[in-house]
């Protein structure tokens, strides 16, 4: 241990050697990349040195093996601090260490020998850069190739005030006290921000971690504390086993006062759910649901989970949904506790699939972890799909599936806009890294997989994974080590290699890392136009556009060098049996047996691409869905729907087309066609509302209430029915209400009413209780009594219905109110103020309201939620999306162009940008033909 008296303080001396040293060492005691940045001193640490080396990235020459790290936070003071000693394999000759520290005072530098003893009797220089994030130790002497040392630290700092690094939480007990925990969370960037270290993914080490703290709090890590030691000045140290090999931003540490739920799996994993302890009686869903489910990953993955205990921890404060952590798994409390009282179906559908993802992660993320954030969808996307494959199969009445769906309806959204970006592309920065957590990686990796599940079989794909997995467990892996183990599974299974592939694709061959590299490394999404003559089909692909039509001269540049291998699927009248082609050039023809009456092409949406019929095409199957709608599953008929309206934003179907297919909805008895179809209406009117053209809103709205009026009046205000059911409820009451439906209208206030007069003891039906909130924020009692349940409420799901009913209101002061509240942070959590932006943002009355709120607010935003991240991102999406007028446009575009230092290095400000030109061409397309339509409808 270094003597902090020994910290090294700057001196005339010290300056002056180093400069000499920096300009005169050797290449083989710098790297070679640094020596001409040195010289031409343009990086310059912060004590006005030059800084040794250039880049973003840390150097090769030096490989952490396994860190022992202490850490002592102060709960009073809210400062922690603590040492790290790094066990660190050189593989080139060097005077310098450079890694990551962020915000750290670093009071005492030195490196020891293979013995541990001391190789300088005096602390060490230590130079910061904080444009990367990084620090520099200087050794006097040479630290050889191939010999063992080890790099001491010791450092301290504040307990982070936002959601990153090492950070403060608190809660309130049932008694109004206010209790304080600190938490980590590293991903992706931030472990720099708790410990020095070499924060990039490809750095594996194992990890020794020791905690102190007081004799009221417990302490938890990634590993089951080894034993724990009673110090002197009363406090407590827990040493934690060493840990497996991994990457920095899975390492976490807690301190706090939690209490804990546990069980044992059939294999012996121990595991535990933590809630604050006022909350404890909310972990019990969560419990059973982990256990079946890791269970399930076990045997899938036909890898046993290599920890001896899974924790998942509930933290009051937390930005994200969740966090994989190996082995201490931590949450937002809305995506980890079920309160039976007050959680609704969907609440409970989250839960599950939000452990689903982050027990997938323990997999593919931990065991088998990206080299690079570039390809961080191999976590992400994989972790989102596995939702769906292992919530399906442990709770089937959940009707998960019914929401992949949906899932690739929001990745094509953003997909098909020109602003959108590869599944794997070039990052470097922190924020450039943070912004790959999108939709792309999460939603269009899911879906890609799943159509490459659907491609190879369920049982082709199960075994290229685990291949996948067996070979590159503890270490890193790219893109293309998916798809070689996927084609040597395939290989290894068939005698020769596309005999398989020949048998499910009529005698066509294809190169699989070829084809999944179409998906992967270019942007967008296909769209493949059928034309039919006769028996012979003319297919063609292009890329989906949006924003740009065949007559924009910019079309043609924005088409140049696309090109996917698509598996096509599809069925007719006269087959029951999927028939399939791969498109790998441009333009094809496919030859039927017989003449047919229809063909769907994309059966049950297990593709990846948009379809679009010609004028006949359309047409007939309009008439199918009118004539018999069954002939088609309930996926394929959402599919219709969805390529038919995402057809007319991009200019290439009429509105009147798409508006008759959905006619057929009226007979139509499944939730997800029936809501995909309702969807678009909803999203019509909040648009055109918005916009206050008074006939159509009126007209749209009458159509809605009319046309639907069956399926409304047949929903009861319970928790009866299936999943599925009960989704349909909640949405369909939502809407009707909205739309001021009297008999909803009445009905909710009915509730209100009695649930007031009985101060909020009665039970609500949880499905429709967020409706039933709505109508009654309408009027100042209501809002304020509200407001008062939110402030008392134990439960976050309950919280989140309350916020949302109170976001609804039609007084601008009150919505300002609550912007205002979540700023401050006291009663509304600042971790839910993205949310609240973006449902005041919603709100006619909120809309421009939210916007001036995120303009004057932004740099407070960002130091809150960090530039590029999730919550980021929502606030600028959400207070855009319903712009829909050049005014808006170039209004977005000036306070952009203001923040240019930030906005400039964000691709979600050309998303925004590019989303309300997207509504402006929709409005000019397809205003006028709404309006006719509408009045033939209803005359």
């Amino acid at each position: 241990r270094l003597d902090p008296q020994l910290a090294w303080r700057p001196s005339l001396v010290v300056y002056l050697l180093l400069t000499l040293i920096s300009l005169t060492l050797p290449s083989t005691c710098l790297p070679s990349e640094s020596s001409s940045t040195a010289t031409e001193n343009t990086h310059v640490a912060t004590n006005g040195l030059p800084f040794p080396w250039s880049k973003l990235r840390l150097p090769n020459y030096i490989i952490p093996v396994h860190y022992h790290l202490l850490i002592h936070p102060n709960l009073t003071t809210l400062r922690f601090n603590g040492s790290v000693k790094i066990e660190i394999d050189v593989k080139n000759n060097t005077n310098w260490v450079v890694l990551h520290s962020k915000n750290l005072e670093i009071t005492a530098a030195t490196v020891l020998d293979e013995s541990e003893a001391n190789l300088f009797d005096k602390a060490l220089p230590v130079l910061d850069y904080p444009p990367h994030e990084q620090i520099a130790i200087f050794s006097p002497t040479i630290l050889t190739s191939g010999e063992k040392y080890f790099l001491y630290l010791e450092f301290s700092a504040s307990l982070n005030d936002g959601f990153f690094g090492f950070y403060k939480s608190s809660y309130k007990t049932t008694e109004g006290q206010t209790r304080v925990l600190a938490s980590t969370h590293f991903e992706p960037t931030s472990a720099r921000m708790a410990f020095p270290c070499f924060d990039e993914p490809n750095f594996k080490a194992n990890y020794s971690v020791r905690i102190r703290r007081g004799p009221s709090h417990i302490a938890l890590s990634n590993m089951p504390i080894e034993h724990t030691v009673e110090l002197d000045n009363g406090l407590f140290e827990d040493r934690f086993e060493a840990s497996v090999q991994m990457s920095t931003y899975l390492v976490a540490f807690i301190v706090c006062d939690f209490k804990s739920v546990s069980k044992r799996t059939v294999t012996g994993i121990d595991v535990s759910i933590y809630a604050v302890p006022h909350k404890w009686h909310q972990t019990h869903y969560a419990l059973e649901a982990a256990v079946k489910l890791l269970e399930f990953y076990e045997t899938y993955f036909n890898i046993y989970y290599p920890l001896p205990k899974l924790d998942l921890i509930a933290i009051p404060d937390f930005q994200s949904g969740a966090m994989e952590n190996w082995g201490l798994t931590t949450y937002r409390e809305t995506s980890l506790l079920y309160d039976p009282d007050v959680s609704s179906t969907s609440d409970k559908l989250w839960v599950t699939m939000v452990i689903g993802h982050e027990l997938a992660h323990q997999w593919f993320g931990n065991l088998v972890t990206m080299e690079w954030w570039n390809d961080i969808w191999l976590n992400e996307g994989f972790a989102r799909y596995m939702e769906f494959v292992s919530v399906e199969a442990t709770y089937p009445q959940l009707k998960v599936e019914d929401y992949l769906l949906d899932t690739c309806f929001a990745a094509i959204g953003r997909d098909s806009l020109n602003s959108s970006r590869a599944i794997s592309c070039s990052v470097e920065n922190p924020t450039q890294i943070k912004e790959m957590f999108d939709t792309v990686s999460y939603d269009k990796g899911a879906c890609i997989l799943h159509m490459l599940r659907h491609f190879l079989t369920d049982d082709v794909f199960q075994s290229g994974i685990v291949r996948y997995l067996r070979k590159f467990k503890y270490r890193n892996a790219k893109n293309e080590d998916l798809w070689d183990s996927l084609v040597n599974v395939i290989t290894l299974t068939f005698s020769y290699c596309w005999e398989y592939v020949t048998y499910r694709f009529v005698g066509e061959h294809i190169d699989l890392k070829k084809m999944m590299c179409t998906w992967t490394l270019q942007k967008g999404i296909p769209l493949v136009t059928v034309k039919r003559q006769g028996t012979k089909l003319y297919i063609e692909q292009e890329r989906f556009l949006k924003t740009v039509q065949p007559s924009d001269p910019l079309w043609q540049s924005m088409q140049t060098g696309y090109l996917w291998h698509i598996p096509l699927t599809y069925k007719t009248s006269h087959s029951n049996n999927e028939m399939r082609h791969i498109l790998q050039i441009k333009s094809d023809v496919l030859v039927l047996d017989e003449d047919v009456d229809w063909v769907k092409f994309n059966t049950d949406m297990n593709g990846y691409y948009i379809i679009h019929y010609d004028a006949e095409g359309w047409n007939v199957l309009i008439e199918l869905l009118k004539v018999n709608h069954s002939a088609v599953s309930f996926k394929d008929r959402a599919n219709l729907i969805h390529n038919a309206f995402q057809l007319v934003t991009a200019g290439r179907l009429t509105l009147d087309q798409a508006l008759d297919l959905i006619t057929y909805l009226k007979s139509e008895t499944h939730n997800v066609p029936l809501l995909q179809g309702l969807g678009y209406l909803e999203s019509f009117y909040k648009m055109i509302e918005k916009r206050n053209i008074a006939d159509i809103t009126q007209n749209l709205k009458t159509y809605i209430l009319q046309y639907f009026r069956d399926v409304i009046d047949k929903q009861t205000w319970s928790n009866e029915g299936t999943v599925s059911d009960r989704r349909l409820r909640s949405e369909l009451l939502s809407l009707a209400c909205d739309l001021g439906y009297t008999p909803c209208l009445e009905k909710a206030k009915h509730f209100y009413q009695t649930w007031v007069t009985s101060n909020g003891t009665i039970s609500l039906p949880s499905d429709v209780t967020e409706t039933i909130y709505m109508v009654g924020a309408q009027d100042e009692n209501g809002w304020q009594y509200l407001l008062e349940k939110y402030g008392v409420s134990m439960s976050e799901a309950e919280k989140c219905k309350f916020l949302a009913a109170l976001a609804s209101s039609k007084d601008s002061s009150k919505l300002l109110r609550l912007l205002e509240l979540g700023m401050e942070g006291s009663v509304i959590r600042t971790q839910d103020l993205s949310t609240l932006i973006y449902t005041v943002a919603r709100n006619p009355a909120g809309h421009f309201l939210a916007w001036n709120f995120v303009k004057k607010n932004w740099n407070k935003l960002v130091e809150k939620f960090q530039l590029g991240s999730f919550s980021m991102r929502n606030i600028i999406i959400g207070t855009t999306a319903q712009f829909s007028s050049k005014e808006e446009l170039a209004n977005i575009k000036d306070f952009f162009d203001s923040v240019k230092d930030q906005s400039s290095q964000l691709r979600v400000t050309q998303v925004a940008v590019e989303n309300v030109e997207k509504n402006i061409l929709w409005l000019e397309r397809n205003l006028e033909t709404l309006r006719m339509w509408l009045q033939q409808r209803l005359n």
